[in-house]
């Protein structure tokens, strides 16, 4: 930990804004390069020993904030209907993935290139499955993914499996017996007893691998990076082309910091706002904060055969069978990691209320109560799955940023036709394909992941159509890289964690080979 007047009066290397799965690997890289790294984070470092969930219910702003949770409120327009909750998001260190369930997959080929056989509706990305491979290799390698290879693409550097429940056993058992070919779903975690009960939740050890445990904590033990908690990034500086510094808001104080080099990795939803805020850096053709896409959540419910039930979260069972299925770009299914608890089940429902027509009478909202406790009853003893169904860049889907009220987090967003129509076969195919285990949809509408946002400073070779360069350097910028979710130009059909550590590692290559030519020169 450092203070404010250290790390101004300090010219660092690279100061990286945010500690997440980008931010968090990227600074671990250089700071093992021998780079000195500064982590600028908005949130608290927080107690090791806590051990708390997002809670969407805690509205208060500073409470928020010390807990670990993003402290704004998201104001999503969506499909024409305004409506203002708390996103799944963290702000401090670790950012959203010391909350999230340990999930990193791979994605597949046809995620990222184009071929005649599987089109890639972007004409594929500019960096190649096969040039970001090695990278896949040492993020799995780096988070200690554990589990088994995919059947149906048998690539990944995994650790063996964890112990599989009882449950976990019956439900493979009965996917293989009706034709489909699950696997061990890929999991950051380390071998330790009683680690499924930290998934979805902060860790208090190291047994859950995330970008603070496996990015900033490994960072600092080398001695050459520095954190600054509670500092919020109010402006990038820059002049012909080139970062000077960062003005700084922390603890009700004001500064400058300044490095060589700046890596940005605020997150695909708050990036974007902070370039706008900063004369709108890299934004000469519009399209800083558009291309928004999140993932459609498909989830459902499975029993496990008779005699095979144990308590507790389902989470090591994954199947890729309808990934890309008849031409359509569906997505994984995977285990969930939670419980049909009645809390849960509330929060769904009132989250599905207040984007419902009768959200205006609000005093209807009390009465989620009775179908959630219904619904406990009917899915007692069955496991959550979700179907991650992909989500594809428009450039009217975007971010704002408010300069009257810079701390305004406004989105919106448009479900396309194709989108919709990709769903109603998703679920077609999983009803298909599921026949001989009983199963049901927890929900009817179509629910957006709001804990997946990518997308808005998407990378290219041509500055027309793109915000950064195929290394995710800012066009036009010559020391601005960006190392989290908003690079991707497609969503995927897989949770993206593992995706922005990879190329975290890639854009820290290129980052520290800039500063050591410099430096050298």
């Amino acid at each position: 930990m450092t203070t404010l007047a250290e790390a101004s009066g300090t010219s660092w290397d690279v100061i990286v804004i945010g500690t997440g799965m980008g931010g968090g690997t990227i600074g671990r890289y250089l700071a093992e390069q021998g780079l000195s790294v500064l982590f600028v984070e908005r949130g608290p470092t927080g107690v090791r020993a806590e051990e708390q969930e997002l809670n969407p219910n805690i509205w208060d702003r500073e409470a928020r904030l010390v807990r670990g949770y993003w402290p704004e409120p998201l104001e999503a327009t969506v499909n024409g209907v305004t409506t203002t909750f708390h996103a799944p998001l963290g702000a401090g260190v670790g950012g959203s993935s010391v909350f999230y369930a340990a999930t990193l997959e791979r994605p597949a080929p046809h995620d990222l290139d184009h071929s005649d056989a599987r089109p890639h509706p972007t004409g594929g990305w500019p960096v190649s499955y096969e040039e970001m491979a090695p990278y896949f290799d040492r993020a799995e390698a780096l988070y200690h993914v554990r589990g088994t290879p995919d059947p149906l693409q048998p690539d990944g550097n995994l650790f063996p499996p964890t112990v599989m429940s009882a449950t976990d056993q019956g439900l493979m058992s009965a996917m293989k017996d009706i034709g489909l070919t699950p696997y061990r779903g890929h999991m950051a975690v380390r071998e330790e007893d009683g680690f499924e009960q930290y998934l979805g939740r902060k860790c208090p050890n190291d047994c859950k691998m995330d970008g603070r445990s496996a990015g900033v904590e490994p960072a600092l033990e080398t001695g050459n990076a520095a954190l600054l908690d509670f500092c919020e990034v109010q402006e990038i500086l820059s002049k012909d082309g080139t970062v000077i510094g960062l003005n700084v808001a922390c603890k009700n104080k004001e500064a400058t910091l300044t490095a060589r080099s700046y890596v940005l990795a605020a997150g695909a939803l708050h990036s974007p706002r902070l370039l706008m805020a900063s004369g709108n850096l890299g934004n000469g053709n519009d399209l800083v904060g558009r291309n928004l896409m999140f993932h459609l959540n498909e989830m459902f419910a499975l029993w496990p055969p008779k005699g095979k039930h144990s308590a507790g979260a389902s989470k090591s069972l994954a199947f890729r069978d309808l990934y890309h299925q008849d031409g359509q770009r569906f997505g994984m299914v995977q285990a969930l990691g939670v419980e049909a608890r009645y809390g849960e089940i509330v929060h769904y429902l009132n989250m599905a209320f207040d984007r419902s027509p009768l959200r205006k009478l609000g005093w209807l909202r009390q009465f989620t109560r009775l179908p959630a406790a219904i619904a406990v009853k009917l899915f007692g003893s069955a496991k959550i799955f979700v179907g991650i169904l992909e989500d594809l860049p428009y450039a009217e889907n975007r971010v704002f940023h408010d300069p009257a009220d810079p701390h305004r987090l406004a989105i919106t967003y448009d479900m396309a036709p194709e989108l919709l129509s990709r769903r109603k076969a998703f679920r077609k195919a999983l009803k298909q394909r599921l026949k001989g285990i009983r199963m049901a949809f927890t929900g009817a509408g179509p629910e957006l992941n709001f804990g997946h946002p990518c997308g808005t400073l998407r990378f290219g070779d041509d500055p027309k159509t793109s915000v950064l360069d195929r290394n995710c350097k800012v066009h036009g910028t010559k020391n601005l890289w960006v190392a989290d979710a908003s690079f991707m130009p497609t969503s995927m059909g897989v949770n993206p964690s593992l995706t922005i550590a990879a190329n975290a590692l890639r854009v820290g290559e290129v980052v520290a080979a800039e500063l050591m030519e410099t430096q050298n020169g």
